[in-house]
């Protein structure tokens, strides 16, 4: 994957392992080999993958990793902002390190999970009565229904 460049960041894998070892250290964070594993799967994967996912792509190279130490990493990189839960899916916890702004779709018969980005969604306005009573820290859209494979074998 060296010199690879993600379609979403622009960055190299590199490049955002790089960041990421400096977020790491910002937070007092150990940069271990096991969380830059962890990290490095969910930026190159485009399936918004669970941690049993991970964990199974991981157990190749790392065999005694637990499906617990996959979970919690992926949490934490949540909590510290390398990536995010999609939420919304009703389903386990699904993860994407694209930070760009974007929208999911999510398909309710395949569960795919799809990235797109829609300008107008990007301004949705706050109502003052939610803004008067919360600290809004992140607007999303999330869209279900039939992905394009999964409507055409509907018919």
């Amino acid at each position: 994957m060296r010199g690879k460049t993600n379609a979403t960041t622009g960055l190299g894998i590199e490049e955002q392992m790089n960041a990421f070892r400096a977020k790491c250290h910002q937070r007092s964070l150990k940069v271990t080999p096991q969380r830059m594993a962890v990290y490095k799967a969910l930026l190159e994967s485009t399936e918004h993958p669970g941690a049993e996912a991970v964990f199974r792509q991981l157990r190749e190279t790392f065999p005694s990793i637990s499906l617990d130490t996959v979970n919690r990493t992926l949490l934490t990189l949540n909590d510290i902002g390398a990536a995010f839960v999609v939420e919304g899916s009703g389903d386990a916890k699904r993860f994407d390190a694209n930070l760009k702004i974007h929208q999911h779709f999510k398909c309710v018969k395949c569960k795919r999970i799809i990235d797109f980005h829609h300008e107008a969604f990007d301004s949705i306005d706050i109502p003052e009565n939610l803004m008067a009573r919360f600290a809004v820290l992140r607007k999303t859209v999330y869209l279900e229904g039939y992905c394009d494979l999964c409507k055409t074998k509907q018919k």
